[in-house]
């Protein structure tokens, strides 16, 4: 299977959040790319001997391909910190993705110069070969496992999310807005690029109950699933989870005098709609109320002929 080598400040969260994504087959902790052969933790921590902490990572790529991994590396790290991820300072806190077949490199390449593009500072990751490497003292091997309430940098939330995670960006494209408006509606168009609102009961999936996904009506990139939509009351329609938490964005929405968290797409940027804290308290608490103008069904039966078939074990 391949291998990639991750580096992302202290590596005992690293190593739980990469082993949570489906399709990783493996995950040790260890020292790469410094420069002496074998350190200890010691070494590493107090002696420059100028390694990083870092995460060996074997996966299937036919479940999750190398851009597809990178992309939910990055949701991990802060890409434009130098030697420091959280609280963590020093070298060994580097982030870096170091690579041992040269065929990964354009890959590696790409996912960088994309990730460049949302932020105004340098990345701040290096991109290397792989010079050495040597595995960590076994206490170090699945830490957060054998000490559930040690230290960790990274969100337990986050966790859940990569475990949760599921729908490749790169398989989705964002339309330009003039194709946009020869293939919206005018409503549509209004709510996904100028965050309108719909009418409440007059639109298309406030009650709409047949089994299927709902994918985001620029790009198809898929959002929601009929198992999570239920009834809220509210005439439009309300989902408890979107498929795969990255797929939405969220941020604060000012507008009308209220104080409310829009929900956007991924891929697409599309005004989707709001998320509130009312929801059913079995399915964790939230209600993602969602306009039926920034959605496309599509049915069971028809998602393996377009293109969604890796997601039809969501109704076993």
């Amino acid at each position: 299977m391949p291998e990639i080598y991750l580096a992302g400040g202290c590596f005992w969260g690293l190593e739980k959040y990469l082993r949570s994504i489906k399709g990783v087959l493996s995950a040790e902790v260890g020292y790469a790319n410094g420069m002496t052969d074998n350190p200890s933790y010691e070494d590493v921590c107090y002696n420059d001997t100028g390694h990083a902490e870092t995460v060996k990572v074997e996966y299937d790529a036919k479940v999750l391909p190398l851009h597809f991994l990178l992309e939910l590396y990055f949701n991990a790290v802060d890409p434009t910190s130098v030697n420091r991820q959280g609280g963590d300072r020093g070298v060994q806190y580097r982030t870096g993705v170091y690579y041992t077949d040269e065929s990964d490199l354009p890959v590696i390449s790409h996912a960088i110069e994309n990730l460049q593009k949302r932020f105004d500072k340098p990345i701040a990751i290096e991109v290397k070969p792989l010079l050495n490497y040597s595995p960590a003292e076994e206490y170090h091997q699945r830490y957060l496992d054998k000490n559930p309430g040690g230290y960790c940098h990274i969100g337990p939330g986050l966790f859940k999310k990569a475990a949760a995670a599921r729908v490749d960006p790169e398989k989705y494209t964002a339309p330009d807005k003039s194709a946009l408006r020869e293939k919206l509606s005018e409503t549509q168009y209004a709510v996904t690029q100028n965050d309108a609102t719909e009418p409440p009961f007059r639109n298309e999936f406030w009650d709409h109950k047949e089994e299927g996904i709902y994918v985001d009506v620029t790009t198809g990139e898929p959002l929601f699933s009929s198992k999570d939509k239920f009834d809220f009351g509210c005439g439009w329609p309300s989902f408890t989870k979107p498929i795969d938490p990255f797929t939405v964005g969220k941020k604060a929405d000012f507008s009308h005098g209220m104080i409310r968290t829009e929900v956007r797409s991924r891929v697409g940027d599309a005004h989707l709609g709001h998320v509130f804290d009312d929801g059913p308290r079995e399915s964790g608490g939230l209600r993602y109320c969602i306009n039926s103008a920034a959605l496309r069904f599509v049915p069971k039966e028809d998602m393996e002929k377009e293109g969604y078939g890796y997601l039809l074990d969501i109704f076993n």
